[in-house]
């Protein structure tokens, strides 16, 4: 801890150290992946020692959470604008595997929500407290019902029930394909040798369309 720290103790304070903490978090991030960082470095890179760090956030993953959630937030941006207004429906589904396909491509371009994304459940939700599991699950859910929302408007024939699933299977798939798409050195030596496997962009973009078509089919 730096010699000359003073405890936060007006709101913007508090939040001017919240900031300070998340922007080390994501300069580390840019570097190695979540899992490899430790409150320890998340602390010395920030110039706090870990129980002032602990003031600010309940957990190392909480720290991370929250970076997810605002990259979350800043994607559902970005896509509002990409993705464009609503189309009419398009024989074989073709207007499904756009919309699709676009959810995929500005996924892909995001490697660290990627990466975020598929480390929430089985990393980053293991080490936070009820309250704020209540907190950030709520966000959480908020932006899943927004994305929903968004490829709605485009495919109207999607009723809100099945909007809601997309969404979710969205974060579903995003969780089980980046890991594949991004394995260890010997992994990779190993997949190119049997001839390798689809580009993440690619292979997210097909099971996205699969699972909007096949809603859309049912009318869910």
């Amino acid at each position: 801890m730096s010699a000359g720290f003073q405890r936060a103790r007006r709101p913007e304070q508090i939040e001017a150290r919240r900031t300070a903490i998340l922007a080390a978090a994501r300069g580390l991030l840019a570097e190695r992946p979540v899992a490899d960082i430790s409150l320890r470095e998340l602390s010395c890179q920030v110039g706090l020692a870990k129980s002032n760090v602990l003031r600010y956030f309940d957990s190392r993953e909480a720290v991370f959470l929250e970076v997810l959630d605002g990259e979350w937030a800043d994607w559902l941006d970005d896509l509002a604008e990409t993705l464009g207004g609503p189309e009419p429906a398009d024989p074989g589904f073709a207007r499904e595997e756009r919309v699709a396909g676009v959810i995929a491509t500005t996924l892909a371009s995001r490697r660290l929500l990627c990466e975020l994304v598929s480390a929430m459940a089985p990393v980053l939700e293991r080490n936070i407290p009820v309250e704020f599991a209540r907190d950030f699950k709520t966000r959480a859910a908020a932006n899943t019902e927004r994305l929903g929302s968004l490829v709605r408007v485009r495919v109207p024939e999607l009723s809100p029930e099945g909007a809601r699933h997309f969404a979710l299977g969205v974060v579903v798939l995003v969780s089980g394909a980046w890991p594949f798409a991004n394995p260890t050195e010997a992994v990779a030596v190993a997949a190119a040798e049997l001839g390798g496997a689809p580009a993440f962009a690619t292979a997210l973009a097909e099971g996205l369309t699969n699972l909007l078509a096949g809603l859309v089919a049912r009318r869910r």
